[in-house]
């Protein structure tokens, strides 16, 4: 009985874990959201999508790796990226090697964009951070992120 109690306790314990992650990160999305859209006329997703292709070899990544990393269904990183494409921020192409895969490359009009809106990002996500470490459901967790190495 023992054994089953605690493990009934792990799971509520991981349960709340969850929910106090799920918070924080709604809560940091959504100030992120509001100051880049605010400066930038840019969502989270789309700065998350010219800010990871910025990090890559040549700047590309095929579309699927793309909508992997983004947590999106591929129907939606193909709109997502056809909406910054007509912004003239990112481009597709043909992988040389296998005509099936599409590549997605962030144009030096999308860099642009991104570095005018990183100092935008950053103090939005300090400020949450700061925010939520005010407050005792989240002021470990927060603790917990600001502690791990990048």
């Amino acid at each position: 009985m023992a054994v089953q109690e605690q493990a009934l306790d792990d799971v509520v314990a991981c349960a709340q874990n969850w929910r106090a992650l799920a918070g924080l990160h709604a809560r940091i999305e959504q100030r992120l959201e509001r100051a880049l859209q605010a400066a930038h006329r840019l969502s989270v997703v789309e700065y998350s999508v010219l800010e990871l292709l910025s990090r890559q070899e040549r700047w590309h990544m095929r579309m699927q790796q793309l909508a992997d990393a983004v947590v999106l269904s591929q129907s939606a990183t193909t709109r997502l990226v056809a909406r910054l494409e007509e912004q003239g921020l990112l481009s597709r192409y043909l992988c040389e090697n296998d005509r099936r895969g599409i590549f997605t490359e962030v144009t030096e009009s999308g860099l642009s964009l991104l570095e005018q809106a990183r100092p935008t990002h950053d103090q939005a996500l300090r400020e949450a951070m700061h925010d939520a470490e005010q407050l005792p459901e989240f002021s470990r967790l927060v603790g917990a992120l600001r502690d791990q190495p990048a």
